[in-house]
């Protein structure tokens, strides 16, 4: 993590359709203005934890960097708002750089759907009936049948979100490992997921399929009746997001770890 230091004189920025976020985007263009996305120094979005995720996804490769501000529900992706002094602030900003999971799974007919993930990719029974699924670490089988509502796979970034929830560990945000958490298992009752290489590749097979059909999903882009999922992280896309100092992901991870 490294402070910037960088002069941003072209911000543009996007805001979530709630009233807040609509009426704070008004105040900051006519301060600052709004250049076009492809042309600014700097993406400066506006509203809560899912308008960033979608921001992190739309401009994923552009290798602009993404500034937060919090104007809707959940924030922990969001520095905090306020009109004042915003090129200052960005100067002063640390950067913190994510790399996405890349999600290969295949479907029943035979086809192939890649998406990325910033958070986790997800794994869910599609049925009443559970899953049940092989595991496959870099091709070697590590787990024969998980029996279960789902697995999902999470990044750094994405620990403290649905992965915690789930009773998964928290990753600092530099750390480089992924994690592999079960969703509600019922076999083996013991386990309780594992801590893995950001190299690693991740295979999952469907078993019984066409039986206990099984949905995967990359944040919020689904594939419905899986057979097979590749999950990987890509290295290739790192995602440059600022945060004001004493305000970065690393301290937000750690006070999680404390539940501060």
């Amino acid at each position: 993590m490294n402070r910037t230091g960088q002069q941003f004189k072209q911000i543009a920025f996007v805001a979530a359709a709630t009233p807040e976020a609509r009426e704070a985007c008004v105040r900051l263009e006519s301060r600052y203005g709004n250049c076009d996305p492809s042309a600014a120094d700097v993406i400066v979005a506006l509203g809560g934890d899912g308008l960033m995720l979608q921001t992190l996804h739309k401009f994923m490769t552009s290798g602009k960097p993404i500034y937060g501000m919090h104007r809707g529900t959940v924030g922990f992706l969001m520095n905090d708002y306020s009109d004042e002094s915003l090129r200052e602030r960005l100067s002063a900003a640390h950067t913190t750089v994510i790399h996405p999971l890349l999600m290969r799974a295949r479907d029943s007919h035979g086809r192939s759907h890649d998406h990325h993930a910033i958070n986790e990719v997800s794994l869910f029974r599609q049925s009443a009936q559970a899953a049940h699924l092989r595991i496959l670490i870099d091709g070697e089988e590590r787990l024969a049948e998980l029996i279960a509502d789902g697995v999902l796979i999470a990044t750094p970034a994405g620990s403290t979100a649905y992965n915690l929830s789930v009773q998964g560990p928290i990753i600092p945000i530099n750390a480089p490992l992924l994690a592999l958490t079960p969703i509600s298992p019922f076999r083996p009752r013991r386990w309780r997921g594992a801590l893995l290489p950001d190299k690693a590749k991740v295979t999952i097979d469907v078993q019984d399929a066409g039986k206990r059909p099984v949905a995967a999903v990359a944040d919020h882009d689904e594939v419905r009746s899986v057979t097979s999922v590749d999950v990987c992280m890509d290295h290739d896309i790192a995602i440059n997001m600022l945060f004001d100092p004493g305000h970065n992901l690393d301290d937000r991870i750690l006070r999680e770890q404390f539940g501060v």
